[in-house]
């Protein structure tokens, strides 16, 4: 098992790991292994797009140790799971659908690092009162239209010189449009709001149309 440079993150045989901060507890069948007397999970860059993104860029910045963290579109939590793994500070996990709740809840119950928000990202004033003081990094995985907007209205929460991972997806913007022209409409939108785009992912073979943009705020 050796570091890979980033935050958290482990390579052993090809395979990403994140160390367990549940020992003997699986989220959602992720193989475990022992190494070193500490426990790991594998992180499928198939079933995570910050997986893929670390494999695709595993020189991206990225996660302090001690970071707070607000991630949009918590889902059931696979990635949730794993970036509590990484920081010890807190993991806000917002996500609008009841049942991927009910579901986040069960898989995130030992973790005492992560706050989970039944809440639309798309209405940040509803969850406001959760979030004491800005997070250090703001990251987003939601499949809509208006994904970049999203993100935009959640920027508040994020410190001046914070990290944002927008993950979008460019067939949920316009199914007709080339993937290479929403992502250049994408990155006017991101940068006419102040931020400096630091990487563009493109996360193929692990998602299909889909680019992560890491972001700086201004300091």
């Amino acid at each position: 098992m050796r570091t890979i440079g980033l935050t958290g993150c482990y390579d052993d045989k090809g395979f990403l790991w994140t160390e367990n901060k549940v020992p003997g507890h699986a989220v959602y069948g992720e193989k475990l292994r022992k190494a070193m007397g500490r426990e790991y999970r594998n992180w499928n860059p198939h079933r995570s797009k910050l997986a893929a993104l670390v494999r695709k860029d595993p020189t991206t910045p990225w996660f302090g140790p001690k970071d707070d963290v607000l991630y949009l579109g918590a889902a059931s939590g696979t990635t949730v799971s794993h970036v509590s793994d990484i920081v010890s500070g807190s993991v806000f996990a917002v996500e609008f659908s009841p049942r991927s709740v009910r579901d986040l809840l069960w898989n995130i119950e030992p973790r005492q690092n992560v706050v989970p928000i039944l809440e639309d990202a798309g209405a940040p004033e509803r969850y406001a009162a959760y979030i004491a003081q800005p997070v250090n990094v703001l990251v987003q995985d939601i499949a809509q239209r208006h994904q970049v907007e999203i993100f935009l209205r959640n920027l508040p929460f994020l410190r001046p010189g914070g990290l944002g991972i927008l993950v979008v997806k460019a067939r949920s913007i316009n199914v007709s449009q080339p993937p290479a022209a929403i992502y250049d409409e994408v990155a006017r939108k991101l940068t006419a709001a102040g931020l400096v785009i630091e990487r563009k992912v493109d996360l193929h073979p692990f998602e299909l149309d889909h680019m992560a943009f890491v972001v700086r705020k201004a300091a």
